[in-house]
Order: structure tokens, then C-alpha cells, then sequence
């Protein structure tokens, strides 16, 4: 619970204590003080008051064990390396022995042994460490002096073989071993760790760079790849000034959201629609006097509360939101992307009770159309007993404050209740302060409900995601699938499919990481388009890659245009590229309640003879506040290899797809219908590898192309619904 003095003298509305308080993160590593004595020093060693101060200080004396004790302790160590009191305090009596010196000896022990087993493992390791340095640079030999198979020429690196793609990621993963092998016996060895990076370009980060056009600033259409984590990365970690204080205002933090997650009325009343808790800031103002300081002039509030039960344990639900890859991996469609700056605090015990983490990251909606926000907070984990956890983040803006500031998070996050049955009661909170002035006209009503950003949407994400996991995790369903034949086959087509949303996600929204360009249009139904180039990125063709993305209303329900989009015989009435060809679904994975919660795998038959069949991934997911439906064309033969269990990520994607939210809130009065039974706002992005030579240049037909193409799209969805409300 916040203190009322807490926050009134330090200039960032914090006291600033001579020390670290006395808390669960204070006393992580002093229960093993004691212990790191030698067994000598804490016997022998008098005390200051039992000293002479006219006499010089003796030499600490040491006891060498008999032979007899040492072989004594050494059988006992081979057989139980870790003996408790009981055990100490017999073999003490047995050789003569204080139990602590026994202690120690065992202590000892267990460091030599460990000592020896690092200096094998060290030499170990600088051999494989050559090995796979020697092969990094064959790999690269090898593909830099690749031939076209039918002229004998150079080949064009569009035009390797599915065996070659699986040389290019092998490098990749050497790579990556290199580097993580070379800190390793830098570790150990003591030199700084060799860098390999000049073998050939680095391959961004999954987890950070998914985006349809993940790249920086450019001045024409044709722009250098931006890594995600480049600007991330300008927000320095905390000094070790700032340590003690951010300590203090997660501990503060953490009280304020257990009573926001737990009061009721009149802290919080319902919405008018009865769908959602909406915060009296009045009543919190009064129940929360000094928080982290007044809302800044030009942002508003933004609070909500929900809950649901979800199908997964609390000790899981724990690990994804303190693992910053599987948080930002999970809500792909909310965290566009996010990185950990410094970890205060790992936590005790062997789990997360007490760790503490410095993160930025940066929240979206899928339409390049809402800006994003970008947070610099902390997180902080707390076992609260009883099966119940929380997670809470608090922003530390005030910390380094600017004029720049346009979110702010108080603290929100989430109670993890422990159910039977291996379920979870989940109670998230999230309270903001945010500058939305830059919100285009038709996405403010869905941005102002609180729906775009609020607890429900994390609720009902992160529900959707646990039955999604639960789908991939599940060893007793049947396939029942004459494509899919084995569970190896399903839970590698299941893992493709998430990479595929996730790579979907990252690229479809208004990240800072991206420049859209617009072309043409009026008001939301502008295409904008950029451009990357994917020279060493095993998961995308090499080559440049056009993306373009719209947002426009439709006068439909969500779930109707969901229905339409995803539905394998509506296809050829909006999807050109199939060139009105019969599309057939010929594998079905269902990953949730919901019916249309399902990865398809499609196959395209043209209706032209001449041309050849395309197979085409899909994956569509729905829930309350929420639709996609995300494709990419896939190569048969790589195809094959993942029904058959293989590695999903020898596949190259390139994802298209539709994002379907609806129109805005419960509101009669004003206008707009419930959720769900309005319109719907609808985005749809493209990508297109529009040369298979990175260095090539883009010309102006490229452009005009996909211009036409996501421009006809949309005429085709806006005539195919016209008619279906006829």
C-alpha cells in the first residue's frame, strides 16, 4: 500500500532512501552471505572484543583434516554430494568433526568438482567453437558461388532450391551458436568474446523484427532495413541512482493494483453496455492520493477492468508475462514490439516471486491509421500466497521526464488466481494517461470505448491464445486428416501458422519502426505502401518486398465480414490472385472453441490447364473485441516437409491478410450499435516480393501494381457485402 509520505519530498515524486528497503527484493542474495565463508575464518577468527589492542593481530589459524577424515567425507560425497543437517551432524560425530566444518568441506567440494567440470567443458567448447566458425565460412563459400542448375550460370538467390533455403538458415543457426558458444568461454576464459558478424549480415530477431516492412527512415521508396530493437534501444537503461527508487515505486505499485483489481463500486461502475468496469478517477484520486504524481496537461484517461478464466496454469501465465519474447509473442496483435532494457531482480526460490525488469515496448491496433504508444516501465512479479499471483507495470517516465511524453501507465497489469483443473482466474487492470489527438476520425469511437487498448482486448486476447496453446500442446486429438497424418505434422503446421500471424502483426500497424508512404486515396481509404529489402532472413524470400496496407468501414457486423473473409468458397470473389480458380480446403486444424478459430491449408486449382496449382496457408482467429484472417502462398515441397513433422521455419512466408474490428462501443444514442452487431473497420495488407535481386531497384510499376491490387480488393469486399445486406 502506498505510504501518504512517500512520494512528497523527491523531485520525481519519491523519497530517496540511503538504502534499498527492507523488502522481498532487498534480501535476495543475503541468506547465502554466511555461507561463502571458509569453514577456518568463522571458527577461528576472535572477535574485535576479544582482542588486545597492545598486542598484534594473530594469524587465523587452519585446521588440516586427517587423511582418515578426508577419505571418510570424500565416500560420503560420492554417494550424496548434498547432505542435509541430520546428515552432516552424524559424520561431524563420527570423525570428530563440527558440524560446520563438515558443512564447508562439502561446500568446498562441490566448487572444485564444478571448477574442474568448467575448465573440460571450456576446451570443449573452443573446439566446436573453430568447427563451427570453419563450417560458418564453408556455408558462405557455398552460397556466394551458387549456380543456376539449368544454364550454369550465377544464380539468382529467388531461385534456390527448397535444400538451399536450408542451407541459408543452418548458417543462420551457426551463427547464432558461434556467438553464444564464444560468450561462453569468454565466461570462462576471461578474454572478450570474438565477434563473427563480418561472416555476413546479421539476422534480425524474430521476436522483435516480424513487420511486413520492418525499416527505418528513407528518402525515396526503396529504404535500408530498420531493426526493430535500433530504436528501442535509445531509451538507455536506469543508472544505479535511479535503482532504489524504481524499487520503491514497484513495491508501491503493486499494492495499488492488488486494491484496484480487488475494490468495487465506487472505484469502479460498469459500462453502460454492462460489458466492462470503467474507473471513477475522482474515487481514485481520493483512494490513491499520490500514485506517480498528476496527469500531465494534454493526455487523458484511459482505465478498464476484466476478467476471465483461462485453460492454463498460473505457473505458465507467470513465465509468458515475464519472458518478454513469449509476452510480446502471445499479444503479437497488441505488442508490436518490446525489449527488455535490465533485469533488477531474477527473482528467488527457482521462480518469479520478486523479479523486477526494465522494459519499453510499444502498443498497437492493426491499421497504420492509430498511432502507437510507446512505454518505458517497470515489471514486477509478487507471489502472494494461496495460488495467487501479480503482475504489475509502472511507468518511469517521471524518471527522466520530457515534453514528449504521450503515454504514461499507472500501474495496470494482472491477478492470477489458481483454479483446479490446471485453469487460472484472471483479474487485468489497465490504466493509462495518452495523448489520442492523432487518432484518424474513423478508428476515435473504437479508440475512446476503451476497447482498442483496454482489459477486455487483453483478456480476450490472451483467452483466445491460451485454448490456441492448449490445441498445439494436446497429444490425444485426433488428426482425422488424410493430410495431415501424424501430431508431429499437426504441431509444426500449428507453429508455422503462429509465425505467420505474428509476422503479420508487427508490420500491419503504425510502429514508429515503419514509414508508410501514401499513394492515393481520401481520408482512411489511403493505400500506403512500404518497402524492404530481405537479403539473409530464412523466414522471407530474399529479395525486395513492397507491403501495402488500407482501413476502411464496411456496413456490416464483424462476425459477418469474418465469416466471409475466412470462408474457402467465398474466396474467388474478393482474392484476384486466385484467378477465379476453385479453392479447396485439404487440411483443417481447429485451435479453439470458437469454429472459426482454425489453421487451413488451401489449395488454389486455376482454371487455366496451363498454370500450375498454389497451395496457400491460413489461419483465422475471432474473439469479442477482434478478427483476423492472415494467408500466405507456400511451396508444396516445403509444404510436405512440415506435414511430415519438420521444421516450420526452413518455410519462407511472406503473409497477407485482413485485421476486422468493430466499429465502436455500445451506444444507442450516439449512433453506433453494440459491438459486434455494427459495421466493422476493416484492414487489409499486402505483401508482394516484387524482385528477387535485393540490389535491383524499384521501379514505379511495382508500385502502381499493388496500388491497383489492394485498391481492387477493396472494391470487390465492398461489392460482395453490398449485395449480402440486399
Amino acid at each position: 500500500m502506498f505510504q501518504p509520505n512517500m512520494f512528497e519530498s523527491h523531485p520525481y515524486g519519491l523519497d530517496m532512501p540511503h538504502k534499498p528497503p527492507e523488502n522481498d527484493l532487498s534480501k535476495i542474495t543475503r541468506d547465502d552471505d554466511f555461507e561463502s565463508k571458509s569453514c577456518s575464518e568463522n571458527m577461528e577468527a576472535p572477535s574485535g572484543d576479544d582482542q588486545d589492542p597492545n598486542q598484534r593481530p594473530k594469524k587465523k589459524r587452519y585446521h588440516r583434516h586427517t587423511q582418515h577424515q578426508i577419505q571418510e567425507m570424500e565416500g560420503f560425497f560420492k554417494e550424496c554430494p548434498h547432505p542435509d543437517d541430520k546428515q552432516r551432524k552424524e559424520l561431524s560425530r563420527e570423525l570428530g568433526l563440527e558440524p560446520l566444518q563438515v558443512k564447508f568441506w562439502f561446500q568446498n567440494k562441490r566448487t572444485q568438482i564444478k571448477a574442474q567440470h568448467e575448465r573440460q567443458e571450456n576446451t570443449q567448447l573452443r573446439n566446436e567453437n573453430e568447427k563451427l566458425r570453419a563450417e560458418n565460412i564453408r556455408y558462405k563459400e557455398a552460397l556466394s558461388n551458387a549456380t543456376c542448375p539449368k544454364c550454369g550460370g550465377p544464380a539468382a538467390i529467388g531461385e534456390m532450391s527448397f535444400d538451399e533455403q536450408h542451407l541459408r538458415i543452418e548458417n543462420a543457426r551457426l551463427r547464432e551458436e558461434i556467438d553464444r558458444i564464444s560468450g561462453i568461454a569468454a565466461k570462462y576464459v576471461g578474454k572478450p568474446m570474438v565477434s563473427y558478424s563480418h561472416l555476413s549480415p546479421h539476422v534480425p530477431s524474430r521476436s522483435l523484427d516480424l513487420g511486413v516492412g520492418s525499416f527505418g527512415s528513407q528518402t525515396s521508396l526503396v529504404g535500408e532495413m530498420f531493426t526493430a530493437s535500433d530504436l528501442l534501444r535509445s531509451v538507455s537503461g536506469p543508472t544505479e541512482a535511479d535503482k532504489p527508487v524504481i524499487i520503491e515505486l514497484a513495491v508501491a505499485a503493486m499494492e495499488e493494483l492488488i486494491r484496484m483489481a480487488q475494490l468495487k463500486e465506487p472505484l469502479w461502475t460498469r459500462s453502460s453496455d454492462d460489458t466492462i468496469d470503467i474507473l471513477n478517477e475522482e474515487e481514485y484520486l481520493r483512494t490513491f492520493p499520490t500514485g506517480i504524481g498528476p496527469k500531465p496537461l494534454g493526455l487523458k484517461t484511459e482505465a478498464s477492468r476484466d476478467t476471465v478464466v483461462v485453460i492454463m496454469n498460473h505457473v505458465s501465465l507467470v513465465e509468458i508475462l515475464m519472458d518478454v519474447n513469449q509476452w510480446s509473442s502471445v499479444f503479437s496483435g497488441i505488442v508490436s514490439r518490446a525489449l527488455t532494457l535490465e533485469v533488477l531482480s531474477t527473482g528467488v526460490a527457482g521462480n518469479y516471486n520478486g523479479a523486477l525488469q526494465v522494459m519499453t515496448a510499444e502498443f498497437q491496433v492493426p491499421s497504420p491509421l492509430v498511432p502507437t504508444r510507446e512505454s518505458y516501465f517497470v515489471r514486477y512479479c509478487k507471489h502472494h500466497g494461496d495460488g495467487m499471483w501479480a503482475v504489475v507495470d509502472v511507468s518511469l517516465e517521471n524518471l527522466h521526464p520530457t515534453t514528449m511524453t504521450k503515454c504514461r501507465r499507472r500501474p495496470s497489469g494482472c491477478l492470477i488466481q489458481e483454479m483446479p483443473n490446471g485453469y487460472s482466474k484472471v483479474t487485468w487492470v489497465e490504466h493509462v494517461e495518452v495523448d489520442d489527438r492523432a487518432v484518424h476520425n474513423l478508428y476515435k469511437p473504437l479508440v475512446n470505448s476503451g476497447i482498442a487498448f483496454g482489459a477486455k482486448r487483453w483478456v480476450a486476447t490472451l483467452d483466445r491464445q491460451c485454448e490456441r496453446l492448449a490445441s498445439v500442446m494436446a497429444n490425444n486429438i485426433q488428426t482425422g486428416d488424410l493430410i495431415i497424418t501424424s501430431q508431429e505434422g499437426r504441431k509444426s503446421m500449428l507453429k508455422l501458422a503462429e509465425r505467420m500471424v505474428t509476422s503479420f502483426c508487427a508490420g500491419v500497424g503504425a510502429s514508429t519502426s515503419h514509414t508508410w508512404t501514401t499513394l492515393s486515396g481520401s481520408g482512411g481509404d489511403d493505400v500506403r505502401v512500404m518497402t524492404r529489402k530481405s537479403t539473409d532472413d530464412p523466414g522471407r524470400p530474399p529479395g525486395i518486398v513492397l507491403s501495402a496496407a488500407t482501413s476502411f468501414w464496411i456496413p456490416v457486423p464483424p462476425k459477418r465480414a469474418f465469416d466471409f473473409l475466412r470462408d474457402e468458397n467465398s474466396r474467388s470473389e474478393w482474392d484476384i490472385l486466385s484467378n477465379g480458380g476453385l479453392v479447396q480446403e485439404m487440411a483443417h486444424i481447429a485451435n479453439g472453441r470458437d469454429p472459426g478459430n482454425a489453421v487451413s491449408l488451401l489449395r488454389v486449382n486455376s482454371a487455366n490447364s496451363s498454370q500450375s496449382n498454389m497451395l496457400i496457408l491460413q489461419e483465422s482467429c475471432t474473439d469479442e473485441t477482434g478478427s483476423y484472417v492472415i494467408y500466405a502462398p507456400v511451396d508444396i515441397v516445403a509444404m510436405n516437409v512440415v506435414l511430415n513433422g519438420g521444421d516450420p521455419d526452413y518455410v519462407a512466408l511472406l503473409p497477407s491478410g485482413f485485421a476486422i474490428l468493430p466499429d465502436g462501443p455500445g451506444s444507442p444514442s450516439g449512433g453506433i450499435l453494440k459491438v459486434g452487431t455494427g459495421g466493422a473497420l476493416l484492414t487489409v495488407a499486402f505483401q508482394i516480393l516484387v524482385d528477387s535481386i535485393p540490389t535491383a531497384k524499384l521501379s514505379l510499376g511495382s508500385v502502381a501494381t499493388v496500388n491497383s491490387l489492394i485498391k481492387c480488393t477493396v472494391e470487390r469486399i465492398k461489392a460482395a457485402v453490398s449485395c449480402d445486406n440486399a
